[in-house]
């Protein structure tokens, strides 16, 4: 089941309606911020966070149940960009994410040509951090207390990446002078 990537536009109304009501109105519990208000939405997209020279967004869009979630690329300044994965609360919990994350990784190898790619989430997320491992992505490092909670104590933040070389023969590169463990 392939997923496709629909780049954002937000000079179109739709496209600025449509990610208002997605991030207001899906909870994101293990996502900074939550779920932001109208007026934090407004300010983020006047702000350039989700299309200028370091971050590109997408909707992700399945043949048969149309626009699932939304993707955002951060960092592509950087060598290596970092992700943000979210899915409509009606389709968590369905098997969708693997396709999802397929599908932004082959976009960052292919089109954006990055040789690394990165994604951190919270340690007890653990359907992320199964999907990480389902499509081959490697858990690099814990940082304990590295996730900040709203109200609440820090949580661990786990953090997962995949090698171009990686994803192109199947093979993990192992870690130099570590051994791994799963």
């Amino acid at each position: 089941m392939e997923v496709d990537l629909e780049r954002l536009d937000l000079t179109t109304s739709a496209d600025r309606r449509g990610l208002v009501a997605f991030m207001t109105g899906n909870p994101f519990p293990f996502h900074v911020g939550g779920t932001p208000s109208v007026r934090e939405m407004e300010s983020r997209m006047e702000s350039g966070i989700y299309d200028d020279a370091d971050h590109r967004s997408f909707w992700l869009v399945h043949p048969e149940l149309g626009r699932i979630g939304f993707t955002r690329l951060e960092d592509l300044s950087d060598p290596t960009p970092m992700l943000d994965l979210r899915l409509e609360e009606r389709f968590r919990g369905r098997g969708l994410g693997a396709p999802c994350l397929g599908a932004v990784t082959r976009h960052v190898f292919e089109e954006i040509r990055a040789d690394r790619f990165e994604g951190q989430t919270r340690h007890d997320n653990i359907a992320m951090r199964r999907t990480f491992e389902k499509c081959g992505w490697i858990k690099e490092a814990h940082y304990r207390q590295g996730w900040p909670v709203p109200g609440g104590e820090a949580a661990d933040s786990v953090a997962y990446a995949m090698l171009r070389r990686d994803w192109e023969t199947g093979e993990m590169t192992p870690f130099q002078g570590v051994e791994i463990r799963r």
